[in-house]
């Protein structure tokens, strides 16, 4: 049985719903050009001026377009619509392209707003690529392909971390634009990028978590090669970077972290981490061969990552502009098809 049900998905909806058009406190991330330069986050971002931050509001876009498709008959879904349908205007998504095309825009949001822009824009396109709301955010779109088109060939080293400046992440998010939209050049370039960096790892050591990650640096680049290799080639790659996995190590990837202060935003980032490793370690084990040995054990660590983390996605405001999308992350890959279900 799926543990998304309707009064959790009508929970996280009311969660989003609350802080999406909430444009203040806001953390702008904006290079001023001169004195005459400032503005409010709702001048500079039409759509985006909510939940704390740019990459915070277009995730949690994501997630209100996710849940009112699964669950139409939800009253919260009539409030997304009517949401959607303000937000998504030509002229709104032109004003969000004019921004990204300041030249002092160059490292806006890169990699990780550029990667959950992308996401949204699938979402959309999966529920209807001729839908009114994909057709509208599709320039935004790509341009945000188009970035990527441009710096990945120019990135020389992977960044190897557990916050927003994670590339294997990144790549992971927007290799699934890239398989729903069709887009052979973007998924040719994030494949031959993801295989230039991180095809020869081996033996992860797993030196985490760090008291900032929201990530695991091993976990993440994982999932990021479950989506971008061919299954032949992936289970051989997953065998070698963490061949002690069957023994339960590295063991920090197994243990749930503590958050000591959940009104410190970026310890609260380590709710994060017990979520993003419970999506990852979901994923991973879905990946797996039926018979494999080491799925009961990751599906464990998937769940009591998952206890650890949901009851807290709205225990501050800290944690709230953003924890309940990694919550339906890991909720999703928990309902993923078990290898004992024929997956």
């Amino acid at each position: 049985m799926s543990l998304l049900t309707p009064a959790l998905a009508a929970r996280l909806m009311t969660i989003a719903l609350g802080h999406v058009t909430r444009e203040y406190p806001n953390k702008l991330d904006h290079v001023l050009s001169g004195p005459d330069d400032p503005g409010s986050p709702r001048t500079l971002h039409p759509i985006f001026y909510g939940s704390f931050d740019w990459h915070s509001c277009v995730h949690a876009y994501w997630l209100l377009a996710r849940l009112s498709h699964r669950h139409p008959s939800l009253p919260e879904a009539d409030r997304v619509r009517q949401l959607f349908a303000g937000a998504f205007t030509a002229d709104n998504v032109a004003a969000e392209c004019a921004y990204l095309a300041r030249p002092s825009s160059r490292g806006f949001e890169r990699p990780y707003g550029w990667a959950w822009l992308l996401m949204l824009a699938a979402e959309l396109r999966a529920q209807d690529a001729a839908g009114p709301f994909a057709a509208a955010l599709q320039p935004l779109a790509q341009a945000f392909t188009e970035r990527f088109m441009q710096f990945l060939p120019q990135a020389t080293y992977p960044v190897r971390t557990g916050v927003h400046s994670s590339s294997a992440f990144a790549l992971a998010l927007a290799s699934e634009y890239a398989q729903i939209g069709k887009d052979a050049p973007l998924a040719r370039i994030i494949a031959d990028t993801a295989r230039h960096w991180f095809l020869d790892d081996a033996d992860c050591q797993a030196w985490e978590p760090s008291g900032e990650d929201f990530l695991s640096p091993c976990l993440v680049e994982a999932e990021c090669m479950r989506r971008v290799l061919p299954a032949t080639e992936f289970t051989p790659w997953f065998d070698r970077f963490l061949p002690h996995l069957g023994k339960g190590n590295p063991r920090t990837l197994f243990h749930p972290v503590s958050v000591s202060d959940r009104s410190d935003g970026r310890i609260a980032h380590l709710d994060g981490l017990n979520l993003s490793r419970a999506w990852c370690w979901g994923n991973l084990a879905a990946a797996l061969p039926p018979a494999d040995p080491r799925v009961a054990t990751m599906r464990d660590a998937a769940t009591r990552h998952l206890e650890a983390a949901l009851s807290h996605v709205a225990d501050d405001y800290m944690g709230e502009h953003w924890l309940a999308t990694f919550a339906l992350l890991a909720l999703e890959a928990a309902a993923a098809p078990r290898p004992a279900d024929g997956a």
